[in-house]
């Protein structure tokens, strides 16, 4: 404990309150202040790490030289409030409210369909305002790069988009558009239908609020008078654990630093903050040394410039950006090729907090700064007690990672970035796991000096980041390249000597040691080819460089995806009172742009709660000998350890036969099995004390992880599933050709904004329990939460307002992670609350099963597929989960959209000693439907034609179509959607111009892919095809309706209200839906499926008839009556004025023996075309367009269909493209956050994405002849992935390879990169598989 000091008062304002606190807490972030203390609950909790944006506040400080107040938006998540002092904080409720008057921030995103879910929302409105006040008449450009640091998993992002660049000035018009077309910031497409019943507006412009920013709060004037005041006095605020001071001035830091030489320097907390969090790590002293103002110094001098070291690298970038301007090109080469990095340099809320000095200082070598600034030349000015000394920042000042060779007293003052000199040329590249807001895999900074005049190299600097623990500099290589013309010999030689020089194990931290290496080689390649072109620019004499390799050089431009969107307007003859059919607006879209709207984990803290923590394996197969919690119960604010001996009911229940336990009794049977579960007083004890808790372990025999090893072992749950059509072995004997392939397709996070949260509160009587949680299924939760608490269902109510994100995440782990928090509840007697980190959300929960596809296609020479072998094999992990159900799925789509005549599949769930896979979004549909989509792609090349001739050759076309499960359907709608989508995308226009590109383009390769999808919609057991509802109608008018669904972003509340006011014949206004309580509407099927609307909407549907029957007497009684008073009368005359609707939905099933069955209640179709094109040297790849066409029968509502295609694509993206889950060969996630796993951000989302309704579509089978369209829209991320494979395969082509190539699931930039083989990869051996421990495996 530190020793006791002078505690100072911290004074800062939030939403213009001033805010006193005596006992600061070092540790505490302003995201927990705001929410816990200061009862602000706008701002979310999404990652704790600044990885998400959902926290994103803005924070204003006056600078007193300037005289100017400076706003910027940060992450509330890694803002000590201690950092505060003197600041102001404007969170999403102190810029308006639905109860005063929104912002026009707040209601354009509302307006224009940008908040599903809404857990991302207040950080986006936050992050636009923030620029307003900076900007306000922002570029599309300043937009895209103020959200760079928000993710949405929901929306897409373009519907974000089009309500901000409605505050783009009119010059600001088209910026983002192609010539002729309409202003961009225009809504709507320049595509005229012929038919006039079909529009292109999703909101209108004409009624937005106007933008004045002189209605923004003020800048406190107490704030500037204290800042002018400036009494220099040290700053102390100290908790039990941690001292935080802040120095007075630069003697007093050096005088610090003497006197704590171990001390933590923090200012922006961007990277001290994670690990904290994270990780745990502890700083008894927290030095912050912001208020120095020699450490923000901004100077010109006559050779470079001089930035402090506390300069934010928002500030950096300002600064380069101005000397770019005022400078010589020829000086400002250094500043330029910085300020192509900083673009991209994590989100704009980081940039605006981690400053240059900590960059450096982290000596992390995934940071790209440094291999910038060693390459340049720069330097350090170091300071302490002791003197002043200026350091070189080169490969010596690192000594490790995280490690310099600064002394312990001393302090970076200030960085010297030196200006370029002639006939000196510096380029930087890097390469990630995504484009924007990741860490680089590899980075580099390249120099190059010649003799004037000449080509002849004088000195030469390269720099790598990513190829080892620290910086490195490839030494050797640059020495043996000096005093050398710049020339083909040249490269050929560096290209030897660097391939020596690079070293790293395969077994390397970090992994994809190939890829690293061949990036060094490329990287080299294209300094060296940028060179050739500036050294010719000056007229010196070098060695050709072919017209088509210049592509290679020009980076991809990250643009704000833009797109057009159309559907079918309702009929003229439809009452304009009438909802149904129009673009309703999310019902709670404006009170989740203000952060009204409230979420589990928003509900206020009670006296006496605890909070809970999960105690977990870390051993894959493990006997537990013992667990000693006694260090944990002694630790200060701990109550409780729970584990299996607390449960009163049931530990272990059975699911299909299959065990599951709530805590580990005696074997653990993976990495993140639960334990046990700490209880103490905030989550910060309860997490230190978790960590204590020791278990020790006696492992155990077999472990595997992986398909293959599961299929070497015969490990696998039962049942085994088989599907089959026609006599497959017969048509073998009959077809052209045969050929067999397999493809890989891995897992993939739901990553939903919002972890799972559990709040369990003891009633006091009966053993009753309420539970308000972050579930997709209650009834389900409330069923295992009784029978873990030994009571009966009817004492157990569960609570679910919406959730912040689902995709089947929250289905069927809530319901063990409910019963662990309420047994803790009921132990202790206390409200107790559990609210996963990212960390352990990610680890326990799991996601989608990675799958292993096996095909044997038999075809003709035309294209025909007349036979078809699969094997389906998933990785199921350690328990069953829904992993049958899955797999039936995948089964049940193999088809796809095509008549095969002889198709068998047979689909295999693997045991392994994972934590259990679950249901997401698509469930296996997209895994099943991939398998056929690989197997048609590799068809088409065996044949010489295109994919997309094989596909409509092989299409199911007629009236009357049979699955091959025997389930009748038309394909007429599907052909429809087929053709459409070639006709609007251009499909064959565009595939002779990328013919074209391919040709006159070494290093640059595009590819493009249309593909047809028949999706089934409904659960294919007939149980879960129900809904109910309950609707009250109240003596004032109002409807209250209740349904067993879950909100969860996809619009299933506003659909049910659209269709309760058609019935009713009441607005909209008039009608609210409350909450999901298993005490309204018992026994809720999941929301899953894509089948909420159906069985809500039809439950809903069906008690608002019981009620207009009831009034009828009364409406032809009293025909002029208002609704109002038909009420009244109806209550007077006791006619019943609630009433509950049920939906028995149509009876599914699958006779597995006989191959037949109807599983779905009907099926959505589609196409989706999309063209991408790829850098062959680094595997980086920019998705240019997608054209969609959905059929979802008549939409009850185009605006919440058309976001749920969108957003569903592009959750598609991330699962073909990016996201990436990694394990150890130990079975440990080490993907684990936002850090290190990669949804898509604006940057991945095609610039140009089309989105049409199809129109004069019928569903006889459904509500109001609409379609469920949640689940189908996954699977049209494969178009990227087949476009990606084209594009490989046009690469692979001109360097003579086959066109015919294993191309594994997601196509990550390495797969890319190392699929395109060329003279580079060709240059790094590959390891012997066997000799060595990879870092990874694919599971």
């Amino acid at each position: 404990m530190s020793s006791p000091i002078k505690c100072s008062e911290l004074i800062f304002f939030v939403n213009g309150k001033k805010i006193t606190e005596k006992n600061a807490d070092p540790e505490e972030m302003l995201l927990n202040y705001l929410r816990k203390k200061v009862r602000l609950s706008g701002t979310k909790f999404g990652c704790g790490s600044g990885g998400c944006g959902a926290c994103t506040v803005m924070v204003s400080r006056y600078d007193p030289v300037q005289g100017t107040v400076r706003h910027f938006s940060a992450n509330g998540c890694l803002l000590p409030i201690c950092s505060l002092h003197g600041a102001a904080v404007v969170t999403v409720e102190g810029i308006g409210s639905t109860k005063t008057k929104l912002h026009p921030v707040q209601e354009r995103i509302a307006k224009a369909h940008g908040s599903q879910c809404g857990f991302c929302t207040p950080g986006m409105v936050m992050s636009m305002y923030t620029l307003l006040r900076n900007k306000p008449q922002p570029s599309l450009e300043d937009i895209r790069e103020a959200l760079g640091g928000n993710l949405c998993r929901c929306t897409g992002y373009r519907p974000i988009i089009d309500g901000f660049k409605t505050f783009c000035g009119a010059s600001e018009c088209c910026q983002n558009g192609e010539g002729g077309n309409k202003c961009c910031v225009e809504n709507g497409s320049t595509h005229q239908d012929e038919d006039a019943d079909i529009s292109d507006e999703l909101f209108r412009m004409d009624d937005l609020l106007p933008f004045d920013p002189s209605q923004d709060l003020i800048f406190p004037p107490q704030l500037m008078l204290m800042a002018q005041k400036q009494d220099g006095g040290r700053l102390c605020f100290q908790s039990d654990r941690v001292t935080w001071i802040s120095p007075r001035d630069l003697s007093d830091l050096l005088e610090l630093k003497a006197a704590h030489p171990d001390a933590t320097l923090v200012v922006g907390n961007t990277t001290v903050g994670p690990k904290m969090f994270v990780k745990g790590a502890y700083h008894p002293v927290l030095i912050s040394p912001g208020r120095v103002l020699e450490l923000h110094i901004v100077k010109r001098v006559k050779n470079g410039v001089i930035l402090g070291a506390a300069c934010t690298l928002s500030m950096v970038k300002d600064e380069l950006e101005r000397a770019v301007q005022e400078l010589d090109q020829e000086k400002s080469k250094v500043y330029q090729t910085l300020l192509q990095t900083l673009r991209c340099l994590a989100g704009k809320q980081i940039r605006n907090m981690a400053t240059i000095g900590g960059n450096i200082l982290s000596a992390n070598p995934k940071y790209d700064l440094n291999c910038i600034l060693a390459a340049a030349d720069c330097s350090l000015l170091v300071m302490s007690k002791g003197g002043t000394r200026e350091v070189p920042l080169n490969e010596e000042f690192f000594t490790g990672f995280g490690k310099t060779s600064l002394r312990p007293d001393e302090v970076v003052l200030s960085v010297h970035i030196p200006h370029s000199r002639p006939w000196e040329f510096i380029s930087a590249f890097r390469q990630a796991q995504r484009r924007e807001f990741a860490f680089s895999i590899v980075n580099a900074g390249m120099k190059v000096a010649f003799a004037e005049d000449t080509d002849v190299v004088e000195s030469l600097n390269v720099y790598y980041g990513g190829v080892g623990p620290t910086l490195f500099r490839a030494a050797h290589t640059c020495e043996e390249l000096a005093g050398r013309s710049w020339d083909g010999e040249l490269l050929g030689e560096a290209c030897r000597l660097l391939g020596d020089e690079v070293t790293l194990s395969p077994s390397a931290h970090g992994g994809k040691v190939e890829f690293r290496k061949t990036l060094t080689l490329s990287f080299l390649f294209k300094f060296y080819m940028q060179v050739v072109l500036e050294l010719r620019e000056r007229g010196v004499s070098v060695s050709d460089l072919p017209q088509e390799y210049l592509s290679a050089l020009k980076p991809f431009r990250n643009e704000v995806p833009q797109g057009q969107q159309s559907y079918q307007l309702v009929s003229e003859n439809q009452s304009s009172e009438d909802p149904v059919g129009r673009p309703k607006v999310h019902h709670s879209s404006f009170q989740q742009a203000t952060g009204e709207a409230k979420y589990s984990d928003d509900t206020p803290t009670v006296q006496d709660e605890l909070f809970l923590v999960m105690v977990t394996s870390t051993r894959a197969h493990a006997k537990m000998i013992s667990v000693d919690e006694s260090e944990a119960l002694s630790m200060p604010g701990v109550v409780a350890y729970v584990s299996a001996r607390d449960v009163p009911g049931q530990n272990r229940r059975m699911v299909f036969d299959n065990p599951e336990e709530l805590f580990a009794e005696e074997e653990v049977i993976c990495v993140g099995q639960i334990i046990g579960a700490i209880v103490a007083k905030t989550r910060e004890q309860a997490k230190r004390a978790a960590a204590k808790v020791k278990v020790t372990y006696e492992d155990l025999s077999p472990v595997f992880f992986t398909i293959e090893e599961a299929i070497q072992h015969q490990s696998f749950f039962n049942p085994k599933r088989k599907l089959e059509r026609g006599n497959v072995d017969e048509a073998f004997e009959k077809v052209d050709r045969i050929l067999e392939g397999e493809i890989y397709m891995g897992g993939q996070e739901h990553f939903y904004m919002e972890t799972h949260v559990i709040i369990a509160a003891p009633r006091g009587e009966d053993g009753e329990m309420d539970l308000y949680l972050t579930s997709q299924h209650s009834a389900l939760t409330q069923e295992v939460v009784g029978l873990a608490l030994g009571v009966d269902s009817n004492k157990i109510t569960c609570h679910v307002k919406r959730l912040g994100g689902g995709f089947g995440g929250k289905v069927m782990k809530i319901a063990p992670l409910s019963a662990i928090t309420a047994t803790a509840a009921h132990k202790t007697g206390r409200v107790v609350r559990c609210v996963l980190d990212r960390g352990d959300d990610m680890l326990i929960t799991s996601g989608r099963h990675p799958f292993l596809g096996k095909y044997k296609v038999g075809f003709m020479n035309d294209g025909t597929i007349l036979a078809a072998d699969m094997s389906f094999y998933s990785n199921g992990g350690c328990t069953l989960d829904q992993s049958p159900f899955v797999m039936e799925k995948a089964l049940l789509h193999m088809d796809n959209g095509y008549k095969i005549p002889n198709l068998r599949g047979r689909g295999f769930v693997c045991m392994t000693y994972l934590p259990s896979y679950t249901a997401f979004r698509g469930f296996g549909g997209p895994q099943g439907l991939t398998m056929m989509e690989s197997a048609v792609h590799e068809v088409a090349v065996k044949c010489g034609l295109t994919p997309e001739q094989v596909r409509d050759i092989n299409l199911y076309r007629d009236e009357i179509c049979y699955t091959h499960h025997k389930q009748l359907f038309s394909a007429r709608d599907m052909v429809r959607c087929w053709e459409q989508c070639l006709e609007r995308s251009a499909y064959h226009n565009r595939r002779l111009a990328i013919a074209q590109f391919n040709a006159n383009n070494r290093w640059k390769k595009r590819g493009i892919c249309a593909v047809p999808i028949k999706f089934g919609v409904g659960f294919s057991k007939w149980f879960f095809n129900q809904g109910a509802a309950l609707v009250n109608i109240f003596r004032d008018g109002s409807v209250l309706v209740s349904h067993g669904g879950t909100e969860m972003g996809q619009g299933l509340n506003t659909k049910a209200m659209q269709i309760a006011s058609r019935i009713l014949k009441v607005p909209m206004s008039s009608i609210h839906i409350k909450e999901t309580c298993t005490g309204n509407v018992p026994n809720a099927a999941p929301s899953a499926a894509s089948f909420g609307t159906d069985a809500v909407g039809m439950a809903v549907k069906d008690a608002c008839e019981k009620l207009m029957k009831r009034l009828e007497p009364v409406m032809k009684e009293y025909p002029k009556h208002t609704w109002r008073q038909w009420i009244g009368e109806a209550y007077c005359q006791r006619i019943s004025l609630s009433s509950t609707g049920f939906f028995m939905g149509p009876y599914t099933d699958v006779d597995w023996d006989k191959s037949e069955g109807m599983a779905y209640y009907y099926f959505t179709f589609g196409a989706c075309c999309s063209e991408v094109e790829i850098d062959c040297l680094t595997g980086d790849h920019k998705n240019i367009r997608t054209d969609i066409v959905m059929d979802v029968g008549r939409s009850l509502n185009p605006a919440l269909d058309i976001g749920q295609i969108e957003g569903g694509f592009v959750q598609g993206v991330g699962l073909y493209t990016i996201e990436e889950l990694q394990f150890s060969p130990d079975g440990v996630l080490m993907t684990s956050g936002p850090t290190q796993y990669k949804i898509p951000v604006m940057c991945d989302v095609p610039s140009q994405l089309n989105v049409h309704l199809l129109a004069n579509a019928e569903n006889p089978h459904a509500l109001y002849s609409a379609k469920g369209v949640g689940e189908p829209p996954v699977f049209f991320g494969c178009t990227i992935f087949f476009a990606i494979k084209e594009a490989i395969a046009a690469a692979r082509r001109e360097s003579g390879l086959s066109c015919s190539f294993p191309l594994n699931s997601p196509a990550t930039a390495e797969r890319i990169r190392m699929a395109c083989i060329d003279q580079f990869t060709q240059m790094v051996p590959s390891p012997e598989p066997g000799t060595f421990k990879p870092w990874a495996i694919d599971v």
